[in-house]
């Protein structure tokens, strides 16, 4: 018979509120098999008779012959006849190299990674804001979605497609998505698109991983702006590239930069990263001067120029320019969009519009890592892009965004004015804010959190310390005016409280 402490267990294990969804006879089996594999019970022990530990355990003989036979199945147990029920040498040799040493102290033990699974995890992944709190960057406004239409547009989905829509999209994407997609950029944003060169993604950080492991190799080098979007240079790190960085100014990334540090090494980089149109995280717009000694460049040099246009819909003064795609015709230029910004974060819809020649080899990259896009968003899409929703959309946010936007500009210099400067983007949805007293970034990024505050230090932006300006980006198209007032009095406590800690000198 059990002991009384092994009795007690398994009545435990059957009792946990957490394990009622099984039937009763799994919960038995399973708590035998517990005590089994921790090595509670050993080797050749006898286990009680069916009959008594059914009376034990309040349950029918059938219940306990029915766990005791799923036992032997998977070889826990041995039965013989006229013997009962033992452990089974096996499952010892489990029990012994399968459970953690018991110790005091529980040692971690780190797990081998490979070199770039471990730069990977040392650098950390590109962080998500999955709440929306007051000034998350890049957080769009949902509250004022056109759901009912988005939600009449999938019913009609649904009702054309039927159980066709519940199997595999081709992994290039939906070809009325590809065309609806094609139509808006080629109008929008001048660009040249045919649905044949556009892949759909799941987002713009997928298309970075595939333009950073199909189009170099680890070792190859690369032009980043400094400061820059910090997912990129993340993607073509993990990728084992090495990022060039180079500076702005007020028209963005400065292009003789880039040509002499391409003369000054016998291995030039092979292609450059730009956000041209409204540049992450300072705001500027790329002149068409320098757009054209880009492309120049990238045909002198055979290069690739991967465009990152990730939230060119919202410009506030007038229409943006023209995305570099257009203006390129050696089609030596990736462009990269998503609706993440536009619409809404849970969509996950992302596309590039590719040169001809690397539509297949993209496509088929894009088969290892998650397959394909899900279709019923993807033609749902479509129809919201098609039926004119989408744009209607962009115009009404268009007007919110510009309304939050000088609202937090008014609201940073009536009350943030010691501490930090505003510069206040043409476009996008966040505002750098630069710092003009002596107070540490990462002080306050850390204590604004924890007064329920997202902000991103600009810090972790730079690639190179001469260019380094600290200070944070403030997120404003999620919040209402109202909203934004309140959150930047907090603020303004955040950063008096740091002053006044830092003014206290110590005991």
């Amino acid at each position: 018979m059990f002991k009384h402490a092994q009795l007690e267990s398994v009545k435990a294990w059957i009792g946990d509120p957490a394990h009622h969804a099984l039937p009763l006879h799994l919960r038995v089996q399973r708590a035998i098999r517990q005590l089994i594999v921790d090595g509670t019970l050993q080797a050749g022990k006898p286990l009680p008779a069916s009959r008594l530990l059914a009376k034990s355990l309040g349950v029918s003989r059938d219940t306990i012959e029915t766990a005791y036979g799923q036992l032997h199945t998977e070889g826990f147990i041995e039965r013989k006849t006229g013997s009962g029920s033992f452990v089974s040498l096996q499952a010892q040799r489990l029990a012994r190299h399968g459970r953690p040493l018991k110790t005091t102290s529980r040692i971690v033990i780190a797990p081998r990674l490979s070199q770039r699974g471990a730069l990977m995890f040392e650098a950390g992944g590109v962080r998500d804001f999955l709440f929306s709190r007051p000034f998350a960057p890049g957080v769009p406004e949902t509250r004022s979605f056109p759901l009912q239409t988005w939600e009449r547009l999938q019913r009609q989905v649904m009702k054309q497609y039927g159980t066709q829509a519940l199997l595999h999209s081709h992994p290039q994407g939906m070809e009325p998505l590809r065309q609806a997609i094609a139509d808006y950029v080629n109008l929008e944003r001048g660009a040249h698109a045919t649905p044949e060169r556009i892949l759909i993604l799941t987002s713009s950080q997928q298309a970075l991983t595939l333009c950073a492991t199909v189009l170099l190799d680890a070792g190859d080098r690369i032009f980043v702006e400094d400061p820059g979007y910090h997912g990129a240079r993340k993607a073509f790190d993990a990728a084992g590239l090495e990022c060039v960085p180079i500076p702005l100014d007020a028209d963005g990334l400065q292009v003789d930069c880039l040509l002499d540090a391409g003369r000054a090494t016998s291995s030039p980089p092979k292609a450059v990263f730009l956000t041209p149109s409204h540049q992450f995280p300072t705001g500027a717009t790329l002149v068409l001067q320098r757009r054209l000694a880009i492309i120049d460049w990238a045909r002198q040099q055979q290069g690739w120029i991967i465009e990152d246009d990730y939230d060119s819909e919202f410009h506030y003064a007038g229409k943006p320019t023209a995305c570099v795609q257009g203006l390129d015709p050696y089609e030596r230029t990736i462009y990269i969009g998503t609706f993440t910004k536009s619409l809404f974060p849970g969509l996950r819809i992302g596309y590039m519009i590719l040169p001809p020649s690397l539509v297949s080899p993209m496509t088929v990259a894009r088969t290892l890592l998650d397959g394909h896009s899900a279709p019923i968003p993807q033609l749902t899409l479509a129809r919201f892009i098609e039926g004119g929703h989408f744009g209607s959309h962009v115009r009404t946010m268009r007007l919110v965004y510009a309304e939050r936007r000088d609202a937090l500009a008014r609201l940073v210099r009536q009350h943030l004015a010691d501490f930090v400067e505003p510069r206040v983007p043409a476009g996008g949805m966040q505002m750098p804010c630069i710092f003009i007293c002596d107070i540490p970034e990462r002080a306050v990024v850390e204590a604004a959190q924890r007064a329920g505050l997202d902000l991103l230090g600009l810090t972790a932006l730079h690639h190179t310390p001469r260019y380094h300006r600290a200070g944070f980006l403030m997120g404003f198209a999620a919040y209402a005016p109202h909203e934004l007032e309140v959150a930047v009095k907090k603020l303004a406590d955040v950063l008096k409280a740091i002053r006044l800690a830092s003014a206290v000198p110590s005991s």
